[in-house]
């Protein structure tokens, strides 16, 4: 099961001897015994943080919308990608890169905040809840049990609800869908000559073409040229500079470090987002772990990745860092398999990606230039790509596979991910005790569908 294939073990040929004069850096990382160079892991730590580093641009405009200090927001960012990146490299030796998962932002912004109208501070409670417990499974025999039991559909289907969520939310930011002045629909097609709506198309587009070339820091570069076109023809886009000194508020905003309240995080209307939050990290990371570990040849014959085990705890602990600096949920980033591509094969490229971070925080001001018509076509593209997860469900299992679908289309016709996942337990439950599958089921799946039916019949759902 996926749960073993994690599990510490040794990889074939990490424990020939390392090279005579190999320095202390090649002997800790072990880069000459996995068939690598210090170079070559410098340069994809660096082709790792040119892919993902659009993301201190989009985590901040997306809590910035629910609230959030968006400097403040900024810092978080770079911070907890620093120290996940840098606990993945210097100790589970892994080059897999660690940030605010865009996802899980979208989760806090629009379900936690906007949706359920709780404040910035009960959201980081809660996800530094969400820490905990993905840590502690991280460490138990549960995560086995998790990955082993809950039922897959409903997994693939909350990845691909979050990701039609995600385009929802970049089109409609940018003006593309607007709310529907007809009765009985929802939506509708926006300005289409807008010029946040062209630039945003465009940007898609362009984003496209150059994955689809991988240039390094694609992403980046389509968010860097709309915002300087906006900066040349937007009024509303305005340069404030390009270094400052980390800002931990800003005027009118206190710190987000510390900010979390737990207890309000505790209550019943929002521990259900917390093992929401909790289910989808463990699936996530495990995925995204185990796809850029086997591309780096981290995963032995026998189909164990290499401190494996240390991976997920490393991803878990970093959304507890951002719980408390005032950042997003955090995760292993699948763009880290750009830097794998690259010849990453050891932690020296987490920890390149780490401290690349550290050094972003001095490039705050950047972060107000970025108009949202920048950032959308990043979004849109993260949530194209979550659709794919619908590659990964068993058609051939037909409750399971449609329970998965019903989750993923009402996460987005609800706005709502919790809801999306009752619905996709639920209807799975009822279709196997209907079609006599009833076998198939675990008391774990029937347990989480009667809690979250009870929850939402009390009425303690907002």
């Amino acid at each position: 099961m996926m749960e073993q294939q994690l599990q510490p073990q040794p990889v074939v040929g990490l424990g020939e001897p390392i090279a005579v004069g190999a320095g202390k850096l090649d002997q800790y990382f072990q880069i000459t015994a996995r068939g690598s160079t210090q170079r070559r892991e410098v340069v994809a730590g660096i082709t790792t943080f040119l892919a993902m580093v659009y993301s201190v641009f989009v985590v901040p405009g997306m809590l910035g919308k629910a609230g959030f200090d968006v400097s403040a927001v900024f810092v978080a960012v770079c911070l907890t990608t620093a120290v996940g990146s840098l606990l993945m490299g210097l100790w589970a030796r892994l080059p897999i890169a660690v940030g605010c998962a865009i996802s899980l932002t979208a989760f806090t912004a629009f379900g936690l905040v906007l949706g359920k109208g709780l404040s910035p501070a009960v959201a980081l409670g809660a996800v530094f809840l969400m820490g905990l417990v993905f840590t502690a499974i991280s460490v138990t025999g549960i995560r086995s049990w998790i990955l082993q039991n809950l039922p897959a559909g409903v997994a693939h289907g909350t990845g691909v609800g979050i990701g039609l969520f995600l385009l929802l939310i970049a089109s409609s930011d940018v003006g593309l869908v607007v709310k529907n002045a007809a009765p009985g629909l929802p939506v509708a097609l926006g300005h289409i000559t807008a010029f946040p709506v062209v630039m945003s198309i465009i940007g898609l587009a362009a984003i496209f073409g150059l994955e689809r070339r991988r240039v390094p820091g694609g992403i980046l570069l389509v968010v860097i040229t709309l915002s300087v076109i906006g900066l040349i023809f937007d009024p509303a886009v305005k340069f404030t500079g390009v270094f400052a000194m980390p800002a931990l508020s800003s005027p009118g905003h206190a710190s987000l470090i510390g900010a979390m309240d737990i207890k309000g995080a505790l209550s019943m209307a929002v521990l259900p987002s917390v093992l929401a939050l909790v289910m989808t990290a463990v699936f996530d990371a495990t995925g995204t772990i185990r796809a850029v570990a086997g591309q780096a040849g981290q995963v032995n014959e026998k189909g164990y990745i290499h401190n494996g085990g240390k991976a997920l705890t490393a991803d878990s602990l970093s959304s507890i860092f951002a719980g408390l600096v005032g950042g997003a949920p955090a995760a292993a980033y699948i763009e880290s398999t750009v830097g794998t591509a690259a010849g990453a094969r050891t932690g020296l490229t987490a920890v390149v990606v780490g401290l690349l971070f550290l050094a972003v925080i001095f490039f705050s001001p950047l972060a107000g230039l970025v108009p949202s018509y920048a950032t959308a076509p990043a979004l849109m593209y993260v949530g194209l790509l979550m659709l794919g997860s619908v590659s990964r469900m068993h058609m051939d299992d037909t409750v399971d596979a449609m329970a998965g679908l019903v989750c993923a289309v009402f996460i987005v016709l609800t706005c709502n991910i919790v809801t999306g996942i009752m619905l996709g337990f639920c209807t799975l439950v009822i279709g196997r005790v209907v079609s006599g599958e009833f076998r198939k089921l675990n008391v774990g799946t029937v347990a989480i569908a009667i809690a979250l039916a009870v929850f939402y019949a009390g009425g303690w759902a907002i």
